[in-house]
């Protein structure tokens, strides 16, 4: 009788043990994946940063040379304003309709600055300014910059909310509080096709 009473604590200290093994792994797992998002998502706000940072010196270039294009130059000023007020903590990553939000805001980010360039085309002066051409070479860069990582956030999103559907994994995400993260979509204006008439 007491054989089998230390044969069935054996076996109950080995099943909690492991219990406590797969629970851990999951925990340690779900953690480090949730830390590349939340670098991945450091990295975007990196870049956005950046592109901000550059369009006060690419309002003032275009400005001097451009004073009549007020409405344009207010539009990107305005975009500016509009993204240094929002929130952009990591809390951002669990809500998909505040990424929306910050993406929508973005988006007009683009748009203003896609017609700022297409009025300092209309100034050959402006458009063999050094100053201006610098600007814009860092612009097209820190733009290629921001597709770049968008891409790898979604990808540490996508490994993350994966991961954290699989079983046992959901279990311990659903117990420790984890939440899916959201994802960067596209543009809805790159849904339809551009029309090109000759």
């Amino acid at each position: 009788m007491k054989k089998a009473w230390l044969i069935a604590l054996g076996v109950i200290v080995l099943i909690a043990l492991s219990g406590a093994l797969v629970f851990g792994g999951a925990y340690n797992n779900l953690v480090t994946k949730e830390e590349g998002v939340n670098s991945a998502w450091a990295q975007v706000e990196n870049v956005y940063q950046r592109r901000l940072d550059l369009v006060p010196n690419l309002v003032e270039t275009v400005k001097g040379y451009a004073a009549h294009e007020k409405e344009t130059l207010q539009n990107v000023v305005n975009a500016r304003a509009k993204i240094g007020k929002m929130d952009v903590s990591s809390s951002v990553i669990n809500d998909p309709v505040q990424l929306a939000k910050f993406q929508e805001a973005q988006t007009q980010m683009t748009s203003a600055l896609s017609r700022l360039l297409v009025v300092a085309e209309q100034y050959p002066d402006l458009k063999a300014s050094q100053n201006f051409l610098a600007l814009q070479t860092q612009l097209e860069g820190t733009e290629n910059r921001i597709t770049v990582e968008r891409k790898r956030f979604n990808e540490a999103a996508q490994d993350f909310n994966a991961f954290c559907r699989r079983f046992p994994n959901v279990v311990v995400a659903k117990f420790m509080g984890f939440k899916n993260k959201a994802y960067f979509q596209a543009d809805q204006d790159a849904k339809t096709a551009p029309q090109v008439k000759f």
